[in-house]
């Protein structure tokens, strides 16, 4: 069963990567660029390494390579994945879900 969480809850997203260094933090730039054009000022985006992600972690948004490896480490969360670090329309989605106050659901992999 997929997990869901209302963006109103939303406190936290966090950007998780292989290692937390390099074109995952070009990613979390535009992404906190599309939140604040959206006018989404409400939630923060943090970066980290996939196995460094906290077991009560809400929303993590990963590459789809890493996400097994992050839904160990935080059964709980709701994890968006996504193919590209830069244009991926997953992060548009996770945006446009922010402007609606609508709820968001992880990957179903």
């Amino acid at each position: 069963m997929a997990r869901t969480i209302s963006t109103a809850d939303v406190k936290t997203i966090i950007l998780a990567c292989e290692a937390g260094v390099g074109s995952s933090l070009m990613s979390v730039n535009a992404l906190k660029k599309k939140l604040k054009q959206a006018n989404v000022t409400n939630v923060t985006v943090t970066h980290l390494a996939a196995r460094a992600v906290p077991a009560d972690a809400q929303v993590v948004v990963v590459h789809k390579g890493l996400a097994k490896v992050v839904r160990a480490q935080s059964a709980g969360a709701v994890v968006i994945t996504f193919n590209h670090f830069l244009n991926d329309p997953a992060f548009d989605a996770l945006v446009q879900a922010f402007v609606n106050k609508a709820t968001i659901t992880s990957a179903v992999e």
